[in-house]
């Protein structure tokens, strides 16, 4: 009998016993694809010797240094090469234990530079509809899936929300894609108008949408207007990469992609590629320096903040990502899979898109193409395709709810950036079979 408070109570699952390159094996001996990366963590595989060694280093010497009394050269090393990947103008990193925690933060950090600027009357958060910023109380209020939000709304503090840059479903016939995301990026200035410019923060927004929509990349020139509207109105543009980042989108940090450079930026799951539990919010030398000039004391902490070992294995990941050519092999990859993905759903008549960036894509499922219908909720397909691929050997991400939290199904897909060709066919091979038995 187990004593572990699962995710799912009704559910009974196989126990993880070892993990091998894109593998994880069970303790009966099977095999899974790790067709996901978990939650688009496992960027470099299972048990790979280079992180590993950089772990066991670093428990020889120093298990753990509270940030109240100590740096650990682990720390610093970490925040130096991330700054110098880092987008224009990110110059401090503030490290955490995982993503929700880094959204926490910048959420944080964001209200108390307002106050030390002298704007205290900034206390609201705009952000986008089906967005996912995380679990905890205040990242979850500025996220924009209502279902997870549901239970929770009476005790969270709420962000508002304007639309997603969600091609597939909200561009109109006859519409270009760039007058399309001007379209939608002008919902900002519209609900700042609303709020009144004076009260509002910042903007919280996925440069790629990752698990509640489905690896939704924005249009060109979206961003690029985005980052105008903060601009113009002195609100501060705060990018959540904490499953979009970190090579995942082909680029090191997702934003590049856009050509933009937010204020404010969050990453986790690739940072430690699953090997420690480690998360980042870095922040331009402005909003540093306006705590340093002005408290010198950011009222927010964690007891395992900067933790020398998960430091030293992120410092290990993002040397592979970096300078071990990782990301790149994210991009070059990731053409291979799209167009694998596209040889073998294209013309499938219940997949309505196949999207993403890099090693991050998407299949969107429907009931009819032509009209772009979901599958009725009670049919569970989302669920039913997750438990199957397990049956065949596959773990992908399969979501409900992706059109406005109710309705619409679609599975996430994040292989590790090690993948080869043949194993990218296998993933999409399995995906294909399982995918087959449940429709």
């Amino acid at each position: 009998m187990s004593h572990v408070f699962p995710r799912h109570t009704k559910s009974v699952m196989p126990t993880a016993v070892r993990g091998e390159g894109i593998y994880i094996y069970d303790s009966n001996g099977k095999s899974y694809l790790d067709g996901s990366g978990g939650a688009a963590v496992s960027c470099l595989g299972h048990s790979d010797p280079d992180v590993i060694a950089a772990i066991k280093s670093q428990l020889d010497s120093l298990d753990f240094a509270h940030t109240g009394f100590l740096t650990s050269e682990p720390a610093e090393a970490l925040a130096t090469r991330l700054i110098k990947h880092a987008p224009e103008g990110i110059d401090r990193v503030y490290l955490v234990s995982g993503g929700s925690e880094a959204v926490e933060a910048a959420l944080k950090l964001s209200r108390q530079y307002m106050l030390e600027i002298g704007q205290p009357k900034r206390t609201k958060f705009i952000s986008r509809r089906q967005s996912y910023h995380g679990n905890t109380l205040g990242a979850l209020g500025t996220g924009g899936n209502m279902w997870r939000r549901e239970p929770f709304d009476p005790v969270m503090v709420s962000a508002s929300h304007i639309a997603p840059c969600y091609e597939y479903r909200g561009r109109a016939e006859g519409e270009s894609a760039e007058d399309y995301g001007l379209r939608v990026a002008n919902e900002l200035e519209t609900e700042l108008l609303r709020l009144g410019p004076e009260t509002v923060i910042g903007f919280l927004a996925e440069p790629v949408v990752g698990a509640t929509a489905g690896a939704v990349p924005s249009v060109p020139g979206y961003f690029k207007r985005i980052r105008e509207i903060c601009d113009q109105y002195g609100i501060l543009l705060i990018l959540d990469e904490v499953m979009c980042g970190m090579g995942r989108t082909g680029t090191f940090f997702a934003c590049e992609q856009d050509d933009v450079a937010p204020d404010i930026i969050t990453i986790a799951k690739g940072l430690g590629a699953g090997y420690q539990p480690i998360g980042a919010m870095l922040c331009t030398n402005e909003i540093y320096g306006a705590i340093e000039q002005g408290t010198g004391f950011f009222q927010h902490g964690h007891t395992y903040l900067g933790h020398p070992v998960a430091c030293a294995a992120a410092n290990a990941v993002v040397t592979k990502l970096t300078d071990g050519g990782l990301t790149k092999r994210s991009a070059t990859m990731g053409k291979y899979f799209e167009k694998a993905l596209h040889a073998e759903f294209g013309q499938h008549p219940h997949v309505g898109d196949i999207r993403g960036r890099g090693m991050f894509r998407a299949l969107e499922f429907v009931s009819d193409c032509g009209t772009k219908t979901p599958f009725d909720p009670d049919k569970r397909v989302a669920a039913r395709l997750k438990a199957k691929a397990m049956e065949n050997g596959l773990i992908c991400y399969p979501m409900n709810g992706t059109i406005d939290g109710h309705h619409g199904d679609h599975v996430l897909l994040a292989p590790p950036f090690i993948s080869t060709e043949a194993q990218i066919d296998e993933l999409v091979g399995k995906l294909s079979d399982s995918l087959a038995a449940i429709l």
